[in-house]
């Protein structure tokens, strides 16, 4: 009976540690393997939620099969570092052991806004209030306060605070630009340096054009010559905004302050939000004599030193434009 007794002990002790596997195999396959997530999906963790909150929308979510085994799971398998709150990205298949690690690491969702170089202001207030994720509302910023480039935003977070970012990153930038400017250059402040970036900018969409169109405006200003700068002729009518046609003769004329036909220097303020480059190429000037330019039909400009280059320039654009058409 003795030997019966043991025997039967050593086999339901071998069932309960073949179950035991089972189970454990079972537990590990639940923690590690793939999720339930069929597609990408978006959780929001609220400020203060605790894990098990996040289990719930989880399980809402689809991302886990079940919030209270993704908890128990959790405490047996997973570490004891706090969660984040924030919006967090759950990939197709993600697991629930990778799910936890995200959570713990704060590593949310980062969405981008674009400002593009020569931006004028009015369309950065409209490009940040037409984000439905953002929050509040936002007046137009002050004309060049604005440092072109992408920025990363979070859902729920406010215009303001998006805008706040791009302002201080033009405040960082242009005190980094006027620290290394050149001695040459004709701006003696950075708030010039901004206005005519914001004329360079506007004037030509090639890059390698800037520090050539800096010049010119910098050996006009240089001479008491009138820029001449049709975008500040739009400004005003505008606000930066594309005209949509052609200049009317009344508008060449108007004395506004930033009309650069009717007198000259600069404007009274920016016309754009002009980026690195643009702000660049006015405080580190290349050596030019030029003091014209005009478009060659190629999509940039020809430039001239004198009145009678520049003509010829004209005769040629003229021909070009006669043959598409176009006069």
């Amino acid at each position: 009976m003795a030997k019966r007794g043991k025997s039967g002990v050593l086999r339901f002790l071998a069932a309960a540690l073949i179950l035991l596997l089972i189970a454990g195999t079972f537990v590990l396959r639940g923690w590690y393997g793939s999720g339930p997530a069929e597609k990408l999906l978006s959780l929001q963790v609220a400020e203060g939620s605790s894990l098990a909150g996040a289990a719930r929308a989880l399980e809402q979510a689809g991302a886990i099969r079940s919030a209270g085994g993704f908890l128990r799971d959790a405490r047996l398998l997973g570490s004891r570092e706090p969660i984040h709150a924030g919006e967090y990205e759950i990939k197709p298949g993600m697991s629930a052991a990778d799910i936890l690690v995200l959570l713990q690491s704060g590593k949310t969702l980062q969405r981008l806004v674009t400002i593009p170089e020569g931006t004028p202001s009015i369309l950065v207030q409209e490009k940040l209030m037409a984000i439905p994720l953002l929050t509040g509302s936002i007046a137009v910023p002050a004309e060049g306060s604005v440092l072109p480039d992408s920025y990363s935003y979070v859902r729920g977070e406010s215009r303001a605070a998006v805008l706040g970012r791009m302002q201080e990153a033009m405040t960082k930038e242009l005190a980094r630009l006027w620290a290394g400017r050149k001695p040459t250059t004709v701006v003696t402040s950075p708030q010039q340096a901004i206005i005519l970036a914001s004329i360079v900018e506007k004037e030509t969409g090639l890059p390698a054009e800037r520090p050539l169109v800096a010049a010119v405006y910098s050996n006009r200003l240089r001479q008491h010559m009138p820029l001449q700068a049709d975008p500040t002729v739009i400004y005003p009518v505008t606000k930066g905004k594309p005209l949509g046609r052609r200049i009317l003769k009344s508008e060449l004329a108007a004395d506004n302050g930033y009309n650069t036909y009717a007198r000259a220097g600069m404007p009274i303020g920016p016309i754009a939000n002009p980026g690195r480059a643009s702000i660049a190429a006015v405080l580190n000037p290349v050596q030019s004599r030029a003091l014209y330019f005009v478009a060659d039909g190629k999509g940039g400009h020809a430039f001239a030193e004198t009145l009678a280059q520049h003509d010829a320039n004209v005769k040629r654009w003229y021909a070009i434009r006669r043959a598409r058409g176009e006069m």
